[in-house]
């Protein structure tokens, strides 16, 4: 059954670890860490692990939020083909207003 993507609210921090070792910080929610965790799972990342929650809602983080939300089709683990087959992407950040915006946000809570 699909299910029709729907506006996301970011609040959380973590951090994911690639199959190769390295790592990334991305903000997300715990919809899209429950996806993260299915993917860690099944051996498509290596491990995320949540570093922040409730993060404040600013402007830098509803720009972020927006692109997100604007680019990609979210999973939901209430959609049965996502929890049952996940797939992991690795949300890009375009240089200008959204690498800002990402980079505020984690340097307002004290990571990367």
């Amino acid at each position: 059954m699909e299910t029709e993507s729907q506006y996301e609210t970011l609040d959380l921090i973590e951090e994911i670890t690639r199959n190769d070792g390295s790592k990334y910080f991305e903000i997300s929610n715990i919809d899209q860490n429950g996806i993260a965790e299915l993917a860690a799972d099944r051996g498509l990342i290596k491990q995320v692990k949540i570093l922040q929650v409730n993060i404040a809602r600013t402007k830098p983080l509803m720009i972020y939020e927006e692109y997100i939300n604007k680019t990609y089709n979210l999973q939901t683990l209430l959609n049965e083909n996502d929890w049952k087959n996940p797939k992991w992407v690795e949300w890009d950040k375009p240089e200008g207003k959204v690498r800002e915006a990402y980079e505020q946000v984690l340097s307002a809570n004290h990571i990367g």
